[in-house]
């Protein structure tokens, strides 16, 4: 019988390391920024929406890799970070938003009268479109048309109108508001903050003009607004139109310092000084 040989096992080797598996590079840096940028831009959309618009881009990536982009910058999911609240809203739909309301003023004789105004979410202008002592249903509905005609000269882009659950805007009001084109919107019960922008403006109005005044009768409180809707729209500054007013922009900065050292500024008064507007003399 013949022997059998068996050949020698190589010896063992100590202290290598196995072999690494290959890894995924590393993603460019210009396409991370891209994908911060895309669900910055737009909070509804998760990693697999983003990854898609990527796709649409032709940038090739993983869809588990946009996930982990997202995860390591701490932005959460979509659902999380997708929430439209009002403010979010009156900011995203300034240029197409318009405010509506009424408000009350006293006589020195104490009779009561009701103001009808609006205001441009966008560029802040006002419109007093009238007082009376007995807002009916008709009355609104003749101020709405005034309205339109107004925004139409002005070319308004507007496409909402805000206003609150007052009794005496009529369905009437709102059809009219319809047919030209503005859907309603009405803020909810209790809630003045949703017209916040009107809300202010009236709160404006009383401060500067009418806790500063005697108004005696209804001409005059119309002779009054239609001053104080001039100044307003004309000239107070706004903060958030940069200090400009709605229908004047700011002028240029003086640079010239010979005009600086010697300015000479001169004040008109409206409404016999309740109201101050200063001015470079010519």
């Amino acid at each position: 019988m013949a022997a059998t040989t068996t050949r020698p096992r190589p010896p063992p080797t100590r202290g290598c390391a196995p072999t690494p598996l290959p890894r995924r590079p590393p993603t460019v840096r210009s396409i991370r920024a891209l994908v911060l940028r895309l669900a910055r831009e737009n909070p509804s959309w998760g990693y697999r929406r983003i990854h898609g618009e990527l796709a649409a881009l032709s940038i090739k990536i993983a869809a588990s890799t946009v996930w982990e982009i997202l995860k390591k910058h701490g932005i959460p999911p979509a659902p999380e970070r997708h929430s439209t609240t009002w403010a979010d809203f009156l900011r995203s739909q300034a240029e197409a938003l318009l405010a509506c309301d009424l408000f009350e003023v006293r006589t020195l004789t104490g009779a009561r009268l009701y103001v009808f105004a609006a205001i441009d979410h966008s560029t802040r202008r006002i419109r007093t479109l009238g007082a009376t002592a007995h807002p009916t249903a008709d009355w609104i509905v003749q101020l709405g048309r005034n309205l339109l005609m107004d925004l139409e000269e002005a070319g308004s882009r507007a496409r909402f109108l805000i206003r609150d659950r007052d009794s005496k805007f009529t369905a009437a009001f709102d059809a009219l508001m319809t047919d030209a084109g503005l859907k309603v919107v009405t803020t909810g019960i209790q809630i003045p903050r949703m017209n916040s922008l009107m809300e202010r403006w009236i709160q404006t109005c009383r401060h500067e003009l009418l806790d500063r005044a005697m108004i005696w009768n209804q001409s005059h409180l119309l002779h009054a607004l239609r001053e104080f809707e001039t100044f307003y729209n004309r000239h107070r500054p706004h903060r958030a139109l940069g200090q400009a007013a709605p229908l004047r922009p700011l002028p240029h900065p003086i640079n010239e310092p010979g005009k600086i050292r010697h300015l000479e500024v001169r004040r008109r008064d409206r409404l016999g000084g309740t109201l101050h507007e200063y001015q470079h003399a010519a």
